[in-house]
């Protein structure tokens, strides 16, 4: 049940829904509000997170799209899990708005894109990833990796 709940708020908000009052927010300070909740991608670029959050970037041509839900179920089933790795989700299901994410990373239908810190796109998937398999593809990554020794070393 609460996972269900998890992934139709992910939803609502990935597609466009946000109250009033959010839109004064900065993109960081939206994502640091709540690391778990998706962020539709219409009024993004990719210069707004760099060095701040590894974008995961979820494209469909519709909300409906079967595999947009299964991508978003699977994201709210281990959202600690990104936000351990500083993931912001981001989610495009309208195409003729013509974000910029989407006419920078020029997807067809739905596509999983996995973006570095650095703004690099890492991987593009044409199918729905779980977490375990996002976190994997993530901690592989050289600055992960650095992040991950940085923190063995703190007292």
């Amino acid at each position: 049940m609460i996972r269900s709940t998890l992934a139709a708020a992910l939803i609502c908000l990935a597609t466009g829904t946000i109250a009033d009052d959010e839109v004064t927010l900065t993109l960081e300070d939206r994502w640091n509000a709540d690391r778990n909740v998706a962020i539709s991608a219409l009024d993004v670029t990719l210069s707004d997170l760099e060095w701040i959050a590894r974008p995961v970037v979820v494209f469909a041509d519709s909300p409906n799209d079967p595999r947009f839900r299964q991508q978003m179920d699977l994201l709210a089933q281990r959202p600690g899990d990104l936000a351990e790795r500083d993931v912001i989700i981001l989610t495009d299901t309208d195409p003729d708005a013509r974000s910029a994410l989407r006419t920078e990373l020029r997807p067809r239908g739905f596509m999983l894109v996995i973006m570095g810190k650095d703004g690099q796109v890492e991987l593009r998937k044409p199918a729905p990833w779980d977490v375990r398999e996002i976190s994997r593809s993530i901690d592989k990554m050289p600055l992960r990796q650095q992040e991950i020794e940085d923190r063995r070393g703190q007292p």
